[in-house]
């Protein structure tokens, strides 16, 4: 097999690599395996580094059999009749992506989108959601240290390696006595508490942050129960919820109270409840100034309803004005900072592909080799044989017609 990986197309520029210059020699030592790489200037890894591992270097990615990128894969860039590997960000019906889904449909192309990806037991096998939970957290604090001045916080960018910043946190960060309200136990939010740890913020449980007083910077990690609870006023049930997210209403204001910041890490179904509304960030009792929003639904498809675009690394944050619900410059009196970067990986981009590169090795490449036979190609196959595939064809009520 024959497997290219191409250069990322996407503005700005995504450096991220689904696979190191050493892990692409690891693979084709060990596997019936050939790697070819698309020449790029942007990545992380330089085109000398896979050059060093004996991969070769070619524009001819039509001679591959599959193509592996990162992010969305622009339309003209696309090869009929191949298998493509990249996050599509199409399964939730994202109207930005319409012509992308509908491109790759004409160009018979089978796309397998990693966030699908998953084991027999449903679980997602590859992912960056760690990093962009390490690397959302620690701009949260950024922008909070940004807005308050008072603490200095490096950006992730100016750092090799996530080991270097956690040498930063401990021997160089003094945080003043603030309050961190964290969603999500997944991948994301697990990143996103590794780094609130390695800062040395402590953790606390729900009720003692709602109703403490603390002399040290303390965050809590919320789990669904704590923020959303039954219409009816029936008994949570997590398993409903996931099933029925309709049913569901926001508990989650007591939290707009006594919080200063907001990492949000939740995977967000879009019939499940908003956190708040605008008409709620407008009420003089609401108290988060920065809102970390990793997830980054854009509104007002979205769990935080002030997300009203993505930012970039160049330009991490916007300020939200609750009263005319606009985005404003970031920074200001009366506005609520949103930090909203949708490829937050990529400012730890080797730390992160490696660990992702790691993560294709150990649970997809041989699904892959055995694709014919393999259930997890299969249920992650968006596109197959020029048209959805049986368990994508929701898709076709916001894409085809």
């Amino acid at each position: 097999m024959r497997i290219g990986i191409i250069k990322e197309g996407k503005i700005p520029p995504d450096t991220r690599v689904p696979l190191s210059p050493e892990q692409c020699a690891y693979v084709m030592n060990k596997y019936p395996v050939e790697i070819w790489v698309q020449p790029s200037p942007n990545r992380c890894f330089t085109d000398e580094e896979y050059a060093e591992q004996g991969v070769r270097l070619t524009e001819e990615m039509e001679k591959c059999d599959v193509l592996m990128g990162v992010k969305e894969v622009k339309i003209k860039d696309l090869i009929n009749d191949k298998k493509y590997f990249f996050f599509s960000h199409t399964i939730k019906r994202q109207p930005y992506n319409q012509d992308l889904l509908r491109a790759v449909v004409e160009k018979n192309i089978q796309l397998l989108d990693y966030e699908v990806l998953t084991n027999e037991k449903g679980r997602r096998v590859i992912a960056f959601g760690r990093w962009a939970g390490i690397v959302g957290a620690h701009n949260g604090l950024w922008t909070y240290g940004k807005r308050t001045k008072a603490f200095d916080l490096p950006r992730m960018t100016t750092f090799k390696n996530f080991n270097d910043v956690k040498q930063f946190y401990r021997e160089k960060l003094e945080l003043p006595n603030i309050k961190i309200v964290l969603t999500g136990t997944g991948r994301v939010g697990q990143g996103a508490a590794e780094v609130l740890d390695s800062m040395g913020i402590r953790k606390v449980k729900p009720q003692e942050f709602l109703e403490g007083t603390f002399d040290e910077p303390v965050y809590v990690q919320l789990i669904c129960n704590n923020y959303a609870a039954r219409i009816d006023g029936k008994e949570f049930n997590k398993k409903d919820f996931y099933e029925n997210p309709a049913l569901y209403k926001s508990i989650f204001e007591p939290y707009t109270r006594v919080a200063d910041i907001m990492i949000n890490g939740i995977y967000w179904d879009n019939a499940a409840p908003q956190f708040f509304t605008k008409a709620d960030m407008k009420k003089a009792d609401f108290r988060i100034e920065v809102i970390a929003d990793v997830t980054c639904d854009i509104a007002p498809i979205a769990s935080i309803p002030s997300t009203l675009y993505a930012t970039t690394i160049a330009e991490p944050v916007f300020g939200y004005n609750p009263e005319p619900e606009k985005a404003v410059s970031a920074f200001q009196e009366n506005t609520i900072d949103m930090m909203t970067i949708d490829n937050l990986p990529n400012e730890l981009p080797r730390d992160a592909s490696r660990n992702f590169g790691e993560q294709f090795i150990n649970h997809v490449l041989v699904e892959l080799l055995n694709y014919e036979n393999s259930d997890m190609i299969r249920k992650a196959s968006i596109t197959k044989d020029g048209d959805l595939t049986e368990k994508f064809e929701y898709l076709r009520a916001g894409y085809f017609e």
